[in-house]
């Protein structure tokens, strides 16, 4: 799972919060269920954090977040 720029398509989810859109591939958004968007800054790592509700297989060692 990660955090892209990108344009809607057919199979996207579409998500409103805070004035932010945020888009999920209907078939991950089945698979990971909840998702946390998060910004961590603790002074020698700074960035987003994704967190899903279910661990993903195969996300390349996000099972269940991601920093991107």
């Amino acid at each position: 799972m990660r955090l892209v720029l990108d344009e809607p398509k057919d199979n996207d989810e579409k998500f409103e919060v805070d004035g932010l859109t945020y888009l999920i591939d209907k078939g991950l958004g089945e698979q990971s269920g909840t998702v946390k968007v998060d910004y961590v800054d603790n002074g020698w790592q700074a960035g987003f954090v994704l967190s899903s509700a279910n661990p993903l297989a195969g996300g390349g060692g996000c099972g269940t977040s991601c920093s991107c």
